[in-house]
């Protein structure tokens, strides 16, 4: 009985960022479980690639071009996704970037409002516009992608729009989940550490940040993305029915100290 709560049968998931690391790692998870699947990404040539991989697996999935920083454009993916489906009932909001070591004094405009952009907006889009016909239908689940340096600061990096970005996306996923509860919609937060993606990978062979970040994890260790994508599939399943508003901190014990 109770692994049958963690099965997603019959239900739709929209993953945004789904083309490659946590996001198609997610992907695999959910539809391990049964669900059908819908990436999505930025980059048509990882879309592609991840598709392939999937489908290679024998997996039920489909690819969808989509810029999260552009509300427009996730309205369109939202309502055709709803239509030709019938239901989105499961979107994780995943879709993220980072540019780590900009000094606070020294950050542009550019570089701050675009990890904003990406990370704080394009969740918030996400939400809104496959949160609508849940609402409607009176139940879905919503998983967004926070961070532990939503909790803390990093060191030795200098990230103070990646921080910030992520911090509200924590109190953004408690705020639209109070609103939505009663209304059927859960919305829960994953907030992983330092993890084997491309977005990390380069930090693993500096010198300078490696040695530090493995100092502060009790763990002395990385995650990997299936690491994240299974509380990402807990929290969109049936068995995490009581949760919403949580972040779930999965950071190999970073933040302990």
């Amino acid at each position: 009985m109770f692994l049958e709560r963690f099965r997603l049968d019959g239900k739709t998931a929209f993953i945004t960022g789904g083309g490659r690391g946590i996001g198609l790692s997610t992907a695999e998870a959910l539809a391990e479980a049964g669900a059908k699947v819908i990436i999505s990404d930025l980059d048509r040539q990882v879309l592609s690639a991840g598709r392939d991989e999937l489908k290679q697996k024998g997996y039920d999935v489909e690819a969808v071009e989509l810029d999260v920083t552009n509300s427009k454009a996730v309205a369109v993916a939202a309502r055709a996704a709803n239509e030709r489906h019938g239901a989105v009932d499961i979107l994780i909001a995943n879709a993220g970037i980072a540019w780590p070591d900009t000094g606070g004094e020294e950050m542009s405009d550019e570089v701050w409002l675009k990890v904003v952009d990406v990370d704080l907006n394009g969740a918030y889009w996400s939400c809104r516009e496959f949160a609508r016909p849940m609402l409607e239908r009176g139940r879905g689940s919503i998983v967004t992608l926070g961070s532990m340096s939503g909790l803390i600061s990093n060191k030795p990096q200098r990230q103070a729009h990646y921080n910030a970005a992520k911090a509200a996306v924590h109190h953004m996923t408690r705020s639209l989940a109070g609103e939505w509860a009663e209304r059927g919609v859960r919305v829960n937060c994953v907030a992983p550490t330092y993890v084997d993606t491309v977005m990390s990978r380069g930090g693993f062979t500096d010198e300078r940040l490696m040695p530090i970040w493995m100092d502060m994890t009790p763990m002395k260790r990385v995650a990997g993305p299936d690491e994240i994508a299974a509380p990402i599939l807990f929290l969109a399943s049936d068995a995490a029915s009581a949760m919403t508003g949580a972040v779930v901190v999965v950071d190999c014990g970073y933040t302990i100290w």
